[in-house]
């Protein structure tokens, strides 16, 4: 699987993803979250920023099922694994990719693609590779 190559600006998102918390950029003089991590916000264009913790709650916004897999080392999870893009509730302007999964730790084919849909609530979970991952609210 992919690991994360942090730069220096989306370093402490990974950070506290390991230790399970989805925290998101900031800018502390508008106030308005960014992702991804940048130096300048494209707002108010301050470089003042700090990390705030997300709820880790959001929606599909969107998503696939990779029919053939993205990358050689997903052919084993193919055609049963999904690639989600994740609407933050407490930013909304703030979208995430992860993949759907049956619950901290399960593997990214764990839930029956046919289970998702646009709009589905979801919250954030984390597991040993402190990835954020996707379970649904309603299962």
């Amino acid at each position: 699987m992919l690991t994360p190559v942090p730069d220096d600006d989306g370093a402490p998102f990974w950070e506290f993803a390991a230790r399970g918390e989805l925290r998101v950029q900031t800018c502390t003089g508008c106030a308005e979250p960014r992702f991804p991590p940048r130096p300048c916000c494209p707002h108010c264009q301050s470089f003042a920023g700090e990390w705030r913790p997300a709820s880790g709650r959001g929606r599909i916004w969107s998503f696939v099922v990779p029919h053939p897999p993205l990358l050689p080392a997903y052919a084993a999870h193919a055609p049963r694994y999904n690639v989600v893009v994740v609407e933050l509730a407490d930013a909304p302007r703030i979208r995430l990719v992860g993949n759907v999964v049956a619950g901290p730790g399960a593997p990214i084919d764990s839930v029956d693609p046919a289970r998702l849909r646009i709009g589905a609530p979801v919250r954030a979970v984390f597991g040993d590779d402190g990835l954020p991952r996707w379970v649904l609210e309603r299962p």
